[in-house]
């Protein structure tokens, strides 16, 4: 409407203003219903061509949607295991900080295999001890076998040398019993020293690995101990929680609830028609009016446009894709900010809102790179942003009563 209006100020106004003033004919008499159309066809012609010229030029150059949301993202709150609940420390809808205890599983089976592996580490510890006792020990038979061995090897000696300096004096047979013996008292003491050698290899060696092993056995068991204790990842507000003690929980098949993530909601995302792709660029001014905040205007700016378009993906599996399957057409998805600080505040998560986006020519115009008449055309261009502007104020004006009025609600 706004559109025709300025197009026939241009063409019927002055088509009529001709006729009235200077041809001297007076409305409802030679310029009536009936002569309109033959009077004014030339200003309503040009009025209608000029109309859909300037609504194409003012939505191709400043796109505007109503398909624009303030996503969130939502946190599922999944335990690592299954289990039953046992304590709930959270209600319906309660604030969280990051490290808050939400919900316990029942942890009967994770303290048994904790306090197992704690046992078997005092076992480890114990023979520790037992070991130390065997060096002990076996230092002792060494001492005691080298104390026999000696013993026997001087009899021997001694026998030896009796023989030499008066043969048979000595029966031989004395002497291979001496012999004998001194083989056994060798055999006690190499004996011995190999007990000695495998108890101080149990303390070195083996000992210091099954402790190792137990003590990294009870690691694992206090980390599955507190898996049952389920804790908030971020700092946000947990949301229709509706768990509650001896329910079953399981990671695959059902979640325990939401956790909505503070400081959330701070990027609106729109998505305009695909005949935009072309004007959509990374840092575009753009407006917006949303139905959680009325009678407001909000200033932001284009951070990112999507390259792809949702509609058009696939997954590869057993059946072919039909392009005639995509019954809507996407839409160029587009990222915008507030320009101010705090812009979006007051401006409820998930909000629909209405975008406005306008192309600016400033810089090109500016760089002297660009003709005269171009120069004029891109001026024009950014001009009839006002009329899109305009618009969006009379629908920010117009949303509570369309909302609340209109709607039939």
């Amino acid at each position: 409407m706004l559109e025709l209006l300025l197009c026939s100020m241009l063409t019927i106004l002055p088509d009529y203003l001709y006729r009235r003033y200077r041809q001297g004919k007076r409305l409802g008499k030679e310029i009536t219903f009936y002569s309109v159309w033959f009077e004014l066809r030339w200003g309503i012609i040009t009025c209608l061509m000029l109309t859909v010229a300037l609504i194409t030029l003012i939505f191709y150059f400043h796109p505007s949607t109503t398909t624009a949301t303030l996503f969130y993202r939502s946190v599922p709150i999944v335990p690592e295991i299954n289990g039953r609940v046992s304590e709930v420390h959270v209600e319906f809808s309660a604030p969280v900080k990051k490290g808050d205890v939400i919900f316990k599983l029942d942890s009967s089976k994770q303290a048994a295999a904790l306090e197992r592996a704690r046992r078997k580490i005092a076992e480890v510890d114990a023979a520790f001890l037992t070991a130390q006792a065997d060096i002990l020990k076996a230092e002792g038979q060494i001492q005691e076998a080298k104390g026999a061995y000696q013993q026997a090897s001087d009899e021997l000696d001694t026998k030896r040398e009796l023989q030499k300096r008066n043969p048979g004096i000595v029966p031989q047979r004395d002497i291979e019993k001496l012999e004998v013996l001194l083989a056994g008292r060798q055999g006690a003491l190499d004996s011995a020293t190999a007990a000695k050698q495998s108890a101080t290899t149990k303390v070195t060696a083996l000992l210091p690995a099954e402790k190792a092993s137990a003590e990294a056995a009870l690691a694992e068991a206090q980390v599955d101990l507190d898996r049952t204790t389920i804790r908030a990842g971020v700092d946000g507000r947990v949301e229709q929680f509706t768990l509650r003690a001896g329910d079953i929980v399981n990671p695959v098949m059902r979640p325990a609830g939401v956790l909505i993530p503070a400081n959330v909601g701070r990027t609106l995302s729109a998505g305009f028609g695909q005949i935009e792709a072309q004007v959509m660029k990374i840092g575009m001014v753009a407006e917006a009016t949303c139905i959680s905040k009325p009678w407001t205007i909000i200033p932001l700016v284009v951070t990112g446009v999507q390259d792809y378009i949702a509609a058009g993906q696939f997954r590869g599996g057993e059946q072919l894709i039909d392009p005639q399957q995509v019954r809507a057409p996407g839409t160029i998805v587009t990222f915008l900010e507030p320009i101010y600080p705090g812009g979006l505040e007051g401006v409820t998560p998930g909000s629909s809102c209405i975008v406005n986006a306008y192309t600016s020519n400033h810089d090109r115009i500016a760089s002297k790179e660009v003709g005269a008449l171009k120069g004029f055309a891109l001026h024009a261009i950014d001009a009839v942003g006002i009329v899109h502007a305009m618009l969006l104020r009379i629908q920010a004006l117009l949303l509570p009563v369309k909302t609340l009025v209109l709607s039939g609600h």
